[in-house]
């Protein structure tokens, strides 16, 4: 790919702690920027009228057609918490007994859930997949690691809620689909915005810029990945015909060079 007025890429997430930074990568190098948003006036406000706005929900089908004219490529930065809170939206909200229901409850804590990981990660990406343009360059996806290793530690803990099953679905649907993809598995996020419900965000846990980048495959990975690169890779990767149809894992690991050479990195991945 090389940047051209012609593009256009539409970000799902945007408002999110990478979802931000990918969008602030895009506009530095030049691209036109979609951003698909329940809260327009929260995603003008945060990007001060320098994106396009397009009022759609990736957990309804039927707001989508309307965000894909023009796109040539996707980037979707979408999630919810790992376990139960109130990001997945329970309604009516739930009691302090009754959040004892949905913890051990399974069918309830779904029925009541307007954003779970099965809504957004798994269905929510598969209507993403469904709606998306049939000439689209690139379906680029946040995802996790930790997605073939859910039966180890600390993975099963990650997944009591299903997170790592639900963006499982979520890749088999754009594997599937015949796009064009890269998808993008992070250790577990560090450096802001912090924006998720976790120890990392309690104590602000940051690399400070020190730590290199390291892109492996076949899920073996295991380190904190910092939010600014996970963001860099999925806009990097647009520009690297050997991130296409791959899957990689992304963590922050040894001396960080002076400029990361994503070129390198997306064609010897760590194996």
């Amino acid at each position: 790919m090389t940047s051209s007025v012609k593009d256009l890429v539409l970000v799902a997430g945007a408002t999110g702690g990478v979802g931000q930074l990918v969008v602030g990568e895009l506009l530095e190098k030049g691209l036109r920027v979609r951003i698909l948003t329940r809260n327009p006036a929260k995603a003008q406000n945060m990007f001060n009228n320098r994106v396009e706005v397009a009022v759609g929900d990736i957990r309804d089908p039927a707001t989508l057609p309307a965000a894909m004219e023009n796109v040539t490529h996707i980037i979707c930065c979408t999630g919810t918490s790992a376990f139960p809170s109130s990001k997945w939206d329970f309604d009516p909200s739930p009691s302090w007994i009754e959040w004892v229901q949905l913890l051990v409850d399974r069918k309830h804590r779904e029925s009541r859930a307007k954003n779970s990981p099965a809504k957004v990660d798994a269905q929510g990406v598969s209507n993403l997949v469904a709606a998306a343009p049939p000439n689209l360059q690139r379906f680029v996806f946040v995802s996790s690691c930790g997605i073939l290793r859910k039966d180890q530690l600390p993975w099963t803990i990650l997944n009591g809620f299903g997170v790592l099953d639900a963006k499982e679905k979520g890749e088999q649907a754009i594997v599937n689909s015949g796009l064009p993809y890269t998808i993008i598995r992070p250790g577990r996020l560090i450096d802001g915005p912090y924006t998720s419900y976790d120890l990392n965000t309690l104590f602000k846990a940051k690399t400070d810029s020190k730590l290199g980048v390291v892109i492996g495959k076949g899920d073996k990975l295991l380190a904190d990945a910092s939010r600014i690169d996970v963001a860099a890779a999925c806009v990097e990767c647009l520009f690297h015909p050997a991130s296409e149809k791959q899957i990689f894992e992304l963590v922050n690991q040894g001396t960080r060079p002076p400029v990361i050479d994503w070129d390198q990195l997306f064609s010897q991945p760590t194996v």
